[in-house]
């Protein structure tokens, strides 16, 4: 039996990390665009820059004109475009060769990879599925090699995502030294070896999700962000080493990449998906109930654009 290898072009690879210049989109491990053998029709990508259809709670007035305001939830990004692959070599094994890579690349799969695009020097990335591929087999692919392929992608998180994960890391409180005897004027307190504080920016125009770590030893890690007033608290005691890792995009809770631990939120405690970074300035305090050496909470995040 022949042995089964995986081409690198479905490797769900770092977002943009094999774009160079601009107008080049990466979709996993396959890069195209300028300089590729796959360039991006002149119509360029549909849905890319729009904003996302949306779901609305609006409740019309049954007594009046107009409508009381809900909250609106975006849907799904639909993302199109069309590929022309334009072969190395003038030659059927070129052709073929270039042909098979993009069907290898454009699969009918489950899982959702990075589909990442770079306009003026910004790179966004997007999760998402392929799910349409229309390749033309046409008298021009017969007869010069050139192929076209018009290619749609579902993206179920509409928000595009800065390619660079930024993280924030912080001890629990610590308390002030005190003065020092004897007095001296002005009188000194100490500092604190750590505030339990951290701010999170998000420069984007849309709210995005951190996934937040809590690490041992503590009891009760709970972060509250004094911007939105949200909280997550959870009623856990940590050992030393222990992590309690937070994904509030995904709503999961999990001790040590192992067991899941959502039943330990508290009743004050905000639910997960709830608790997002809105366009701006996070400010994270981290409180946990008791704690020793080593106790910290980690935060990362990616600015998200809609």
């Amino acid at each position: 039996m022949a042995e089964i290898t995986t081409t690198a072009y479905t490797d769900d690879v770092a977002p943009g990390s094999l774009i160079t210049r601009d107008g080049q989109m990466q979709w996993a491990g396959l890069l195209m665009g300028p300089g590729t053998s796959y360039e991006i029709d002149r119509g360029g990508l549909s849905g890319w820059e729009d904003l996302p259809e949306y779901d609305s709670s609006d409740a019309d007035h049954p007594t009046a004109h107009g409508a009381w305001p809900g909250a609106r939830y975006a849907k799904p990004r639909k993302v199109g475009g069309t590929v022309w692959t334009v072969p190395a070599q003038d030659d059927a094994a070129s052709s073929l060769t270039a042909t098979r890579v993009l069907r290898q690349a454009l699969l009918l799969g489950d899982a959702e990879r990075w589909l990442a695009v770079r306009l003026h020097g910004e790179t966004l990335a997007v999760r998402a599925r392929v799910s349409q591929r229309v390749l033309a087999a046409d008298r021009t692919y017969t007869t010069q090699g050139v192929s076209r392929a018009s290619v749609q992608w579902y993206a179920t998180d509409p928000r595009r995502y800065s390619v660079t994960e930024q993280t924030a890391v912080t001890g629990a409180p610590q308390p002030e030294s005190g003065l020092t005897w004897p007095l001296t004027w002005p009188l000194y307190w100490g500092q604190a070896a750590s505030t339990g504080d951290v701010n999170a920016d998000n420069g984007g125009s849309a709210p995005t999700h951190p996934v937040i770590t809590f690490t041992g030893p503590c009891a009760n890690p709970t972060v509250t962000d004094r911007t939105s007033a949200q909280r997550l608290r959870y009623e856990i005691a940590l050992a030393s080493g222990d992590e309690l890792v937070v994904d509030t995009a995904a709503g999961t809770v999990t001790l040590n990449s192992t067991a899941s631990r959502r039943h330990t939120a508290a009743a004050d405690s905000s639910p997960e998906e709830l608790f997002a970074f809105a366009p701006g300035r996070a400010q994270l305090a981290f409180r946990p109930d008791t704690y020793g050496s080593g106790a910290q909470m980690t935060v990362r995040w990616r600015e998200a654009e809609w």
